[in-house]
């Protein structure tokens, strides 16, 4: 095989197949998955967040495997200390914004395909919201997983309790985790729509919808919503489906706002969120009316 400086040995050798490496760019600045099948990280958490990515991004493509760039390799480099990489099939994309069928249509087959491996809530390993681990601890009960959503601590029982009690049951789902419009593109030509960077565990399906209620996110209109619930229908009780998706949505207004401390709409928006939900529901979880 012919090489030039610049790629590191550890990467190489995990691929045998490769004939000769033509030309090596560092694009700094540019989203990483619409240019590189490489990606970089350095420290502690670094090495985390690679090992979530590439984990959860493998029990995507386990469930759905034209639904994310096939994930090859992890580990650490050779040539520079305390630096961890993430190999994953090149996909040239456009930047057209997916058709919510496609798009739904996919997503509810990974939601639909329940593989948790021990029936439980949660995933086998941290996830990375950005640089911000989730704390993935397996629970047999979505409620008592959510401990994100503890912020509102007399919501979150009230909306996420009867999703289980009263003989009502939910089935964890693979969920992207962080799914907006950034990491989700379509694929130049063709038209598939493929997704990336996952913060991925077990969980509720409709907790993915969160993210899309933010009017930061392009999902929020355009479709999107009704195309994924023509295929998986909102929980019960659905007369309360916006207030849980409402929930949802605040964590990730309190991720934007932490990784994001600049932009003082997105905590205000989970402050208002929070005023309003628990001006709702004032007494909390008082039983399964």
């Amino acid at each position: 095989m012919t090489s030039k400086p610049g790629v590191d040995p550890n990467i190489l050798a995990l691929l045998p197949s490769l004939g000769e490496i033509l030309e090596v760019k560092d694009l700094p600045g540019s989203r990483w998955a619409r240019i590189s099948h490489i990606r970089v990280s350095l420290g502690h958490h670094g090495w985390e967040a690679i090992k979530g990515e590439f984990n959860a991004t493998s029990a995507i493509y386990a469930a759905t495997p034209d639904f994310c760039p096939h994930p090859i390799a992890w580990g650490r480099l050779k040539t520079e200390r305390d630096a961890h990489f993430y190999i994953c099939k090149y996909h040239h994309f456009s930047d057209a914004m997916p058709e919510p069928t496609l798009l739904s249509e996919k997503l509810a087959r990974l939601h639909s395909s329940h593989t948790s491996p021990n029936g439980k809530f949660g995933f086998h390993c941290a996830t990375y919201n950005g640089d911000i681990p989730q704390d993935n601890t397996w629970s047999n009960i979505w409620e008592a997983f959510a401990n994100g959503l503890r912020q509102v601590l007399s919501v979150t029982p009230r909306l996420l309790r009867p999703l289980e009690t009263n003989g009502r049951k939910i089935r964890p789902s693979l969920v992207h985790g962080d799914l907006w419009f950034g990491n989700c593109a379509v694929k130049h030509g063709s038209g598939e729509v493929l997704v990336f960077d996952p913060a991925g565990f077990y969980g509720h399906n409709e907790y993915e919808l969160g993210n899309w209620r933010p009017g930061r996110n392009r999902f929020r209109d355009g479709g999107y919503f009704e195309a994924y619930h023509s295929r998986m229908p909102p929980s019960e009780r659905v007369e309360e489906y916006d207030d849980k998706n409402a929930l949802y949505a605040l964590k990730f207004d309190l991720h934007a706002a932490t990784l994001f401390p600049n932009k003082a709409e997105f905590l205000q928006m989970a402050i208002d969120e929070i005023r309003r939900l628990t001006t709702k529901y004032p007494d909390g979880y008082t039983g399964d009316e």
